[in-house]
């Protein structure tokens, strides 16, 4: 059965008749098209009694039919009022529908106005996001191995950063170098902006690269994920580039280090998100550097390279077989110093497996 038929029935069971669904990573998911269609609509609707409906750039159709099956479409061209030609096409669908679902995770304000103005007798009542992140939540054992994958080209990026280092680089020639080297290995895009951030810089957890000059004996934070067919990867290493290690950078860096492992080997079926989050914090914590971890532990991975769930305290989220999560404790001293340690994992019965496999090392050449 089709994660997409999953869907359908889920909804027919919660008695929606209609569901807008506009996110185009959730798009992707469940039909196998990915798009980033810009300022253009693209939406998924869900229609009682009938193939799903896929509205969508019309320059967007030849390859949609090419990639789908099992859909109806409604392509627009920009000359076009495509919320009048979608008000028309779903016409024979108002008078059934009684229970109407959106995203509300994602759905712009701009777009329900649109809506509400082209179908003025049906109220937005129901939120499906929920109904999306459990469906995206435990990972098929074919998902596992397109993150593994991105995970490879990820701990390739690692080598490259390290590769690249020398005295007096700035941050932005390091990330450049990165990715006109992995497109000259097909990778095709990173899963996010990447981050290389030099010693007091690295003290913002996601602080802006620029034209900062990484110097001889200063921690150097690398955080990247690439995309490997639709699934995103994400690591983080803070390498120290030089031979002069000072006993306070290598004591933050050992104990960061420490609550990854620590985490990573706890981390197990039947636990809840708060309770591994806390395993990593109260290492850090007792260390006396607790006010200076100032995230969650992780986050959920899969198409996007933040999902449900958030492994964060006070989150009693139950952790699954297969769920698919970062651990990426960090210290954070404001102008002074940053590290953090991350990797993302598949929880087996076994504990959790790690996407990515780049040492551990503080000295760079270990990387190379």
């Amino acid at each position: 059965m089709s994660t997409l038929h999953t869907l359908q029935q889920t909804l027919a069971h919660q008695q929606v008749d209609l569901c807008f669904i506009q996110n185009p990573s959730t798009i992707g998911y469940l039909t196998g098209f990915h798009s980033e269609p810009h300022e253009r609509v693209f939406m998924l609707i869900l229609v009682p009694n009938d193939k799903p409906l896929l509205v969508l750039p019309a320059l967007d159709y030849e390859l949609a039919k090419e990639s789908t099956t099992g859909l109806q479409f409604l392509p627009h061209f920009d000359s076009e009022n495509v919320w009048e030609k979608l008000a028309q096409t779903l016409r024979p669908y108002i008078s059934q529908a009684k229970k109407v679902s959106i995203e509300k995770n994602f759905v712009t304000m701009q777009t329900l106005e649109h809506l509400t103005r082209i179908l003025p007798t049906i109220q937005f009542t129901h939120d499906v996001s929920s109904t999306i992140e459990q469906l995206k939540l435990i990972k098929t054992p074919e998902e596992i191995t397109l993150l593994k994958e991105a995970g490879k080209t990820a701990d390739l990026a690692t080598k490259i950063a390290a590769q690249t280092l020398q005295e007096g680089i700035t941050e932005s020639a390091v990330i450049a170098e990165i990715e006109y080297q992995l497109k000259k290995q097909n990778v095709s895009k990173m899963s996010f902006d990447t981050m290389v951030l030099s010693q007091a810089n690295a003290a913002n957890p996601h602080g802006n690269p620029g034209l900062n000059k990484i110097h001889f004996n200063e921690f150097v934070l690398v955080d990247l994920g690439t995309m490997h067919q639709g699934y995103a990867s994400d690591m983080t290493r803070t390498l120290f580039f030089g031979d002069n290690l000072s006993s306070e950078q290598e004591k933050i860096y050992n104990i960061v280090l420490e609550a990854h492992h620590t985490a990573r080997d706890m981390a197990k079926i039947g636990m809840t998100a708060s309770e591994l989050d806390a395993i990593a914090r109260n290492i850090i914590t007792k260390y006396g550097y607790g006010d200076y971890f100032t995230h969650r532990l992780g986050h959920g991975i899969g198409q996007t390279v933040h999902e449900f769930p958030s492994i964060a305290s006070g989150n009693d989220f139950v952790l699954q077989e297969n769920m698919c999560f970062s651990i990426e404790p960090g210290i954070y001293i404001p102008g002074k110093i940053g590290v953090r340690i991350e990797d993302c994992f598949y929880l087996t019965p076994t504990g959790a497996q790690s996407f990515t496999f780049s040492p551990y090392s503080l000295n760079w050449k270990d990387y190379i």
